[in-house]
């Protein structure tokens, strides 16, 4: 197996993007890819085919490398829920909750995981695509690297260097960064990416000369601002939404540990929908549907929901007639009180929820990772569905005895889920008075047919006529990004940098 790594001179420099875009190119000619990125932080994950959790930029990768996504594309997936700390994810499963120093000191395990990763991938692939994180010259963090160095040395494999050059300093981002990487660190960058350019690239090349001539390293291509291309983000929420005159307007308060935004990414992309969030001090108005999105910190997002006033807003929207929708953590906060008596992601044992599903919720050690398909009801209509679950709580009915699972009469099942077994169990909710629903599946939205069945639940009488399928949104905006890797990048130069490189059997020393 041969391996090359893309690294950035910062984060959002466009690792992710341009790992899918070479996956993709790579497959084309002919080599059998797989993504890798050893170590990411990030609260949009995904549930892979072998039952775990990775990062939902390798899930992204893997499509397209054009194979099903696996743990061992992203060994460490760290999820976190303060300023301080963070839920480590080894090969798809939660160890434990760490704080940073103490996971400092966990990386030299942390690497056997991510070696143990490569060498099982080595055994299949002829190509890894690895994509690095951050940038290799964040000094402090230099010790026991696993994410972009230390990794590249131990497994000896070629780098590319991709600076966002919209940020403005590009040749600075990138002639810093390689002066503060040691000298074999330095021999490993075998060229640059400049990224995101807009303009004429004749007012470009005089820099490109300087740059190549600065450091000996060739330019492999300046990629252009890809205006519209919208892919599965790593974490960032693509706030702005350019919608002008929308049938519906939907609202998802922006909570400080969202997670797993992508849920509604059918609808933001959706023309004839205008979903906006709002971020703190804003306020919850002007439209018909809110949706609590999922939390990694759901207890501490529901205070902050509180302080923000946010918890009246929503009853003067119901007041009004309109509805609201929870996943995941959103469905947990809508319920009588969460608890959290094993301090799986809080110091505080329990909260009162908004009170709005006659649920309660106790969070869990053994977190709940499942592919799922389902038949969703809403008002009168069903439609089939396909989702994910990842969650660390059980929720049950309030009047109901701890052995039970199960709703009563005051409120109906959201989604009937139907397992591998075929045995079938309820998820989730929807109130006597239909004006509030909860489900803990997250994905629902994106082959289409839900948004239909969301958006007649909220006006049976909506002329809304163009829903988006997500996977084949995907695959369109993943054609795109090859074509314009494969027209701007030197793809064969890159190949014979792949094909110079080391043959990567990692080192344990």
């Amino acid at each position: 197996m041969k391996t090359l790594m893309i690294q950035g001179t910062t984060s959002d420099a466009g690792k992710s993007t341009l790992v899918a875009g070479l996956c993709r190119v790579f497959v084309n000619l002919g080599y059998k890819v797989a993504p890798f990125k050893p170590q990411n932080m990030a609260l949009n994950s995904a549930v892979t085919s072998d039952g775990g959790e990775i990062g939902r930029a390798q899930a992204l990768q893997a499509v397209a490398a054009n194979i099903a996504p696996r743990v061992d594309f992203n060994p460490i997936l760290l999820k976190p829920n303060s300023d301080t700390g963070a839920q480590v994810i080894v090969h798809g499963r939660a160890i434990s909750n760490m704080e940073a120093t103490s996971y400092h000191d966990y990386k030299k395990v942390a690497m056997d995981a991510v070696l143990d990763s490569h060498h099982r991938l080595a055994d299949e692939f002829e190509l890894l695509m690895v994509e690095g994180a951050g940038s290799p010259a964040e000094i402090n963090l230099r010790e026991n690297d696993i994410a972009n160095m230390g990794y590249a040395e131990a497994v000896d494999c070629p780098v590319i260097l991709v600076a966002d050059i919209d940020r403005g300093g590009v040749f600075a981002h990138l002639v810093g960064t390689l002066e503060l990487l040691s000298s074999s660190e330095q021999n490993r960058v075998k060229g640059f990416i400049i990224n995101r350019f807009r303009g004429d690239i004749k007012l470009l090349e005089s820099g490109l000369d300087w740059l190549e001539e600065k450091t000996g390293k060739p330019v492999l291509g300046v990629l252009p601002y890809l205006h519209g291309l919208a892919l599965d983000a790593e974490d960032a929420v693509a706030i702005e939404n350019t919608v002008v005159q929308a049938k519906i307007n939907i609202v998802v308060p922006l909570l400080p540990h969202i997670s797993n935004h992508t849920d509604f990414d059918t609808l933001r992309l959706n023309p004839e929908i205008n979903l906006r969030y709002v971020k703190m001090g804003e306020r919850i108005n002007d439209c018909e549907l809110v949706i609590l999105p999922g939390s990694k910190n759901v207890i501490s997002d529901l205070k902050f929901l509180k302080e923000q006033g946010w918890q009246t807003d929503i009853e003067r929207h119901l007041r009004y007639g309109g509805k609201v929708f929870g996943i995941c953590g959103g469905y947990q906060m809508l319920g009588k009180t969460i608890s959290d008596p094993h301090g799986i992601e809080s110091t505080l044992k329990t909260i009162t929820g908004l009170g709005l599903l006659d649920i309660i919720t106790e969070l869990t050690p053994e977190k709940v990772l499942s592919q799922v398909s389902a038949t969703m009801k809403l008002g009168n209509d069903t439609c089939l569905v396909k989702g994910y679950e990842i969650h660390c709580g059980i929720s049950k009915h309030k009047s109901i005895s701890e052995a039970e699972f199960e709703l009563n009469e005051a409120e109906t099942p959201a989604a009937l889920l139907i397992n591998k077994s075929d045995n079938q169990a309820t998820d989730g909710c929807v109130s006597k008075d239909n004006q509030i629903a909860g489900t803990y599946l997250h994905g629902i939205f994106d082959e289409g047919g839900a948004t239909k069945l969301l958006v007649d639940w909220l006006d049976s009488n909506n002329d809304i006529q163009k829903t988006i399928n997500l996977n084949e949104h995907r695959e369109n905006q993943l054609k795109r990004l090859a074509n314009v890797c494969e027209k701007h990048l030197k793809i064969s130069v890159i190949d014979d940098i792949i094909k110079d490189g080391k043959t990567t059997k990692a080192s344990r020393a």
